[in-house]
């Protein structure tokens, strides 16, 4: 009788060990928790990435003061080429396509230009 109680909670332990390792919940929660850190993290550079934005808009219009100053246009075709350059050189060591930061960094002139022409027409 001693023998058999102990088979029998022998095998109800390996039974509830196997169940708990096959329970997918556990596997489930900390998937979601990875992915929900994940997206804190994403969250958190894009909100760092707009407040870069902002201060660089900030100097943008600061230059546009001094070209509408100056008398100089707002196209500076070679120092875009200079910036755009030097962009996808620092792109390409962060993993960065060339034609993603071409359009990102066309995206960012077209309305640094918009607010430059802006400044320089007043």
């Amino acid at each position: 009788m001693k023998k058999s109680k102990y088979i029998l909670a022998l095998i109800m332990i390996c039974c509830l060990g196997t169940y708990a390792q096959s329970v997918p919940v556990k596997k489930a929660e900390t998937k979601d928790m990875t992915l929900e850190m994940h997206r804190k993290k994403i969250d958190s550079l894009d909100q760092t990435l707009i407040k870069v934005l902002g201060e660089r808009e900030r100097i943008v219009k600061e230059i546009g003061i001094y070209k509408a100053k100056n008398n100089i246009p707002a196209l500076q075709a070679s120092r875009f080429q200079q910036v755009l350059d030097r962009a996808i050189a620092a792109g390409k060591k962060e993993g960065l396509s060339e034609e993603f930061v071409t359009e990102f960094l066309n995206a960012l002139h077209k309305e640094s230009l918009r607010i430059e022409e802006a400044l320089i027409q007043k």
